[in-house]
């Protein structure tokens, strides 16, 4: 039940993946670079200018499918003490110590919804606008060249007001950031859905090879079954991640690519399973009673044979699901599996191990690694759980 529990709540957080990332955007692969390999529990402030091309926030479904896209660049600041506006200027103190000056306009005008703006503020050179700071009058910036009048004057409080509620981020790196300066945390909560996904992917093409070819190679015997077997044998003799590694290199490196190739180098042993089931199975007279009443074989072998396979087959199932997790982490540990900037467990590792001999950098490999392993354990304790009550001999 706490193997079923774990697994229940890594799917949760497989789904509802993208809500829970601190680092909401595609893929969590926002770069932080001047923040490599901070500790976990680092606290961090961010200044975020916006680029010049906006892309629009997608829906809730977007969202939760894909995240929101990177629309800013990062500065790291010292201390929020160090960071001040004055007037159109804005000053604070960046990671190395020196106190830095920028313009306030350049940072808020992309935000703007006016097309006009960010364009004529990209091709004009200096500061194609005017403060109005004059006493006694609200100061104002006035955007030269844009609006119907040639000019736009907007109040240099309210560029204030976005700059300090929609520009400057504050959080922690709860359990570090990788050498990009990206949050581990967020990668590791997406890469519960990239495991996941392609273990589970790579389980229903192995239980579609394997099901079929052990069903037809059990139900009809003699030369189908001494074809299958032997096609059986060939595949068996093959190493599982060598046969998954050179399928990948002959399909290409992909996400689609890599759950195909482990699916189709993991069906041996179900169909070895379903086969022997299948040859018991036959004889009974429930299935003689099938070809009395004159049903076709497939209607024979999937309606009335297979369900009474099921119990065997879905203890086979948690357990290369289990096998699929670890072989979908280690070839993408050896570089033919999911590619950057997608995080997998897997790629993490690979991007941390260097660093396991090393107080910098320790945790990029560990957290993904406890990962796997809590994983693959929830799945075999579940399937030993299947199995004890699944099992006939067990209830006796």
């Amino acid at each position: 039940m706490v193997g079923l529990g774990w697994l229940l709540l890594c799917t949760l957080v497989a789904i509802f993946a993208y809500p829970l990332m601190p680092d909401g955007t595609h893929n969590g692969n926002f770069q932080v670079s001047a923040l490599s390999k901070q500790p976990p529990g680092t606290a961090y402030l961010l200044m975020l200018k916006p680029n010049q091309v906006q892309q629009a926030p997608p829906g809730w479904f977007g969202f939760l499918g894909s995240g929101n896209p990177d629309n800013f660049t990062p500065t790291a600041i010292s201390a929020a003490e160090s960071l001040q506006v004055h007037a159109d200027t804005i000053l604070y103190v960046d990671l190395h110590g020196k106190q830095q000056t920028t313009l306030l306009p350049a940072w808020v005008i992309a935000l703007e919804k006016e097309g006009e703006w960010p364009t004529k503020w990209k091709q004009m050179n200096g500061k194609p606008y005017l403060l109005n700071n004059q006493p006694g009058t609200p100061a104002t910036v006035t955007i030269r060249g844009v609006g119907s009048d040639g000019n736009t004057s907007v109040q240099l409080a309210s560029l204030q007001a976005k700059f300090e509620n929609q520009l400057v981020a504050k959080g922690h790196f709860w359990l570090g950031s990788d050498a990009a300066g990206r949050d581990v945390l967020s990668r590791l909560i997406l890469g519960t859905r990239v495991s996941l996904g392609i273990g589970l992917m790579a389980v229903l093409v192995s239980l579609l090879l394997g099901v079929t070819l052990g069903a037809l190679a059990g139900f009809f015997r003699g030369k189908v079954d001494a074809v299958i077997m032997w096609f059986v044998s060939v595949v068996w003799s093959i190493p599982t991640l060598l046969l998954a590694i050179s399928l990948a290199f002959v399909m290409g490196k992909g996400t689609w690519q890599l759950f195909l190739a482990i699916g189709i180098s993991s069906w041996v042993d179900v169909a070895r399973l379903v086969r022997g089931q299948i040859f018991s199975i036959r004889e009974m007279q429930f299935v003689e009673a099938t070809k009395a009443l004159g049903y076709r074989w497939p209607r024979t072998i999937f309606r009335h044979i297979l369900p009474n396979v099921l119990s065997p087959l879905i203890i086979i199932a948690a357990a290369n699901f289990a096998s699929a997790i670890l072989m979908e982490a280690g070839l993408s540990f050896l570089g033919v599996g999911v590619q950057p900037p997608t995080p997998s467990w897997g790629s993490m590792i690979k991007e941390g191990y260097a660093q396991i001999m090393f107080d910098s950098g320790i945790w990029l490999a560990i957290f993904p690694g406890l990962a796997i392993i809590l994983v693959v354990i929830s799945l075999n304790l579940v399937g030993f759980g299947l199995r004890d009550a699944l099992d006939p001999k067990q209830k006796g």
